[in-house]
């Protein structure tokens, strides 16, 4: 992959509302992850097994959002049991079609592997699994609400 690209994917990514974003073309495989706890308009190259990722620089507009995330943290840490969080940025959805019953609704019993939600993410349905046992006490967010990466979707006590 050559420069000019990089540095267009690394425009792309600081300009719009991504987080993250990866690419492979061939046998190369380039994650290009935006945070602000970098300072602006440096690139840093990480290597992870094979995969190069890059920063993208910093967005003047990028704090407003990042400051909405710690407000949803206590709410979070107030709720005792284990807090299920998004693995990535998509569309959550309780059920697997508008109609259909949810997955799973407060106070009911799951196993470790059961399905929890859907989150949809670059027009892919990617199920959520629980990852341990127990009842679920509270779910965090709304059926078609946009859910960021690291987010508490469910608590399970």
């Amino acid at each position: 992959m050559d420069l000019r690209k990089l540095k267009t994917l690394i425009d792309l990514v600081a300009e719009s509302d991504i987080a993250e974003l990866e690419v492979t073309e061939g046998e190369s495989k380039v994650r290009i992850v935006k945070s602000s706890a970098i300072p602006q308009n440096q690139m840093v190259m990480l290597p992870q097994q094979g995969v190069q990722q890059y920063a993208a620089p910093a967005v003047q507009a990028a704090p407003a959002p990042a400051a909405a995330a710690p407000s949803a943290a206590p709410a979070a840490a107030a709720e005792t049991g284990h807090v299920v969080k998004s693995p990535m940025v998509g569309t959550f959805y309780r059920s697997s079609a508008p109609g259909a019953p949810a997955f799973v609704e407060v106070g009911q019993s799951i196993k470790s592997g059961d399905t929890l939600c859907i989150i949809e993410a670059m027009k892919l349905l990617n199920e959520i699994d629980a990852d341990v046992a127990g009842t679920v006490t509270k779910i965090l967010v709304e059926n078609g609400q946009p859910v960021e990466f690291g987010q508490p979707l469910f608590v399970i006590g």
